[in-house]
């Protein structure tokens, strides 16, 4: 269950459902009962209430309230908005409800032992006033354990923003797939912990709809995640080159080498500038330091197939030099990552590396911005009004510089020039530190020298990120992270080999 749902798409699904012959009122008396087993299971005490909006998402609230009724709980429904409103599914949901059903007060949840938030759900696309404003804030400061229905009210479910303010769950129930909103940024903070419940939607509605966006999960990649093989050796395993800074900066390179050395590319090579050689040459071991300095002798270096993944920036310098050093890689044939450096030297001249990009003709390519050198190297992207969300900024930019681009953050998003895209959410906070950022553009050279296409290895390489840092745990510092993979990779593995072995 990777796919991640806009609410079209969610609403397409339920539409396709309905017209392959499931009465709508099916579908919500499903998701009122997933509901009342969330709250069955965290509740602490007797008294519930349920805020309730005038659409469908009240309606499963109005489900959920008999359901915990007619198990002996104190429910009340706390009705926000004209109950003359209600129509279809939600109205005969309403019908069926017999308790108590109050106007909507905040006052009214100053006596209960748990919320349940009927309010909006995931459809909200405009910003929360009035009394659904002053209820959200109720819920928020009631005390008490708040259960979502569907998405938090006051996020939208397709961007994950907040519009203006939101509820914040103690955790939600959701229905048939994640939404896109559920992943983002700063939805994901309100959620809480998020249960899919199985409301009768078949899986085949996918087929139809088609979705792009998804969980960034090995369910994901992980049929083309590379696997050593008993009669591979080390050339069969590629060889990625990482290009170093001068002699002031070479930790950041040194920190991507290793990165790629450990994601499992065969060799590992730094193209070192003679004036660093040493410090590049006295700090390595397994990783092996070439002299390449400038532009011309990179393009020569590079010319060597084998050497087939490269990285640059980290560490690089921002500059004409840098600008030169991009060029070059780029009419290799070597799979490329820019990093850091290498993006903010064309911050000024875009124009510039997107033509260099349009010349490789659709080889690999992955971009690793963070905020800050997307805002400055997709300027009219980040600046234009209609694009909000930093999944469609990120789709945007893939699709305009034919480059995946990995847009870098705690819900860090990977979207690729056909339109897919990943969001991960394994990244803790603590991968929050100088460095951390060098040995993911190395991983991700690891995997592409491995053969990985660009679009999986980006996706694999930041979950694998992720599972790294949550490995080691506090107090971790870059150098932490490439030593931190190997019982990643053993886990990985073990499950990759099991979905394989299970594979018709």
């Amino acid at each position: 269950m990777i796919e991640l749902l806009t609410t079209a798409e969610m609403a397409e699904a339920d539409r396709l459902t309905i017209a392959g012959g499931t009465p709508g009122i099916d579908l919500m008396e499903n998701a009122g009962r997933a509901v009342a087993d969330a709250v069955s299971a965290v509740l602490q005490g007797r008294r519930v209430v349920i805020v309730a909006g005038p659409g469908n998402n009240g309606g499963d609230g109005f489900v959920a309230a008999r359901h915990l009724a007619e198990r002996g709980y104190l429910v009340r429904v706390s009705f926000v908005g004209d109950r003359r409103r209600l129509k279809g599914d939600a109205l005969l949901a309403a019908e069926r409800w017999s308790g108590p059903v109050e106007a909507a007060s905040p006052v009214s949840l100053t006596d209960c032992d748990i919320v349940v938030d009927a309010l909006f759900g995931a459809g909200l696309d405009r910003a929360v006033e009035g009394l659904p404003a002053a209820m959200i804030k109720a819920m928020n400061g009631a005390g008490v354990p708040v259960i979502a229905v569907d998405l938090p009210s006051g996020v939208n479910g397709t961007t994950g923003a907040v519009m203006g303010l939101a509820v914040k769950a103690t955790h939600t129930v959701t229905f048939f797939r994640h939404k896109i909103g559920h992943l983002l940024l700063p939805g994901r903070l309100h959620c809480g912990s998020v249960d899919v419940a199985d409301i009768g939607i078949s899986d085949r509605v996918l087929e139809r709809i088609k979705p792009l966006t998804f969980a960034n999960r090995p369910r994901l990649w992980g049929h083309l995640f590379p696997m050593p093989a008993e009669g591979g050796h080390k050339y069969s395993r590629g060889h990625a080159v990482v290009v170093s800074g001068g002699i002031s900066t070479t930790g950041a390179a040194r920190l991507a080498a290793r990165g790629a050395l450990r994601a499992g590319a065969g060799l590992v090579t730094i193209a070192s500038p003679r004036e660093a050689l040493s410090v590049n040459a006295a700090s390595s071991l397994a990783v092996m330091v070439r002299p390449v300095d400038g532009a011309a002798e990179l393009a020569e270096f590079l010319t060597d197939r084998r050497r087939n993944a490269v990285v640059l920036g980290p560490g690089g310098g921002v500059g004409l030099a840098m600008r030169d050093l991009v060029q070059a890689a780029l009419t290799s044939p070597a799979a490329v990552v820019l990093d850091a450096d290498a993006l903010t030297s064309f911050a000024e001249t875009p124009a510039a590396l997107a033509s260099a990009i349009a010349k490789r003709a659709g080889r690999d390519l992955v971009m690793t911005p963070h905020e800050g050198e997307f805002s400055r190297l997709f300027k009219e992207v980040y600046d234009n009004s209609n694009v909000h969300a930093k999944l469609e900024k990120a789709r945007l930019a893939a699709r305009t510089s034919g480059a995946v681009v990995l847009l870098k953050g705690a819900d860090t998003v990977v979207a690729a020039p056909d339109g897919r895209a990943s969001i991960a959410d394994n990244a803790p906070p603590t991968l929050a530190t100088a460095g951390s950022g060098d040995v993911l553009s190395g991983i991700i050279a690891g995997l592409l020298a491995q053969g990985m296409p660009a679009f999986e290895a980006a996706s694999a390489a930041v979950w694998l990120h992720g599972e790294a840092a949550a490995e080691f745990g506090p107090g971790l510092i870059s150098e932490d992270l490439p030593e931190a993979l190997s019982p990643v990779y053993r886990r990985l593995f073990a499950e990759l080999a099991n979905a394989r072995a299970a594979r018709p």
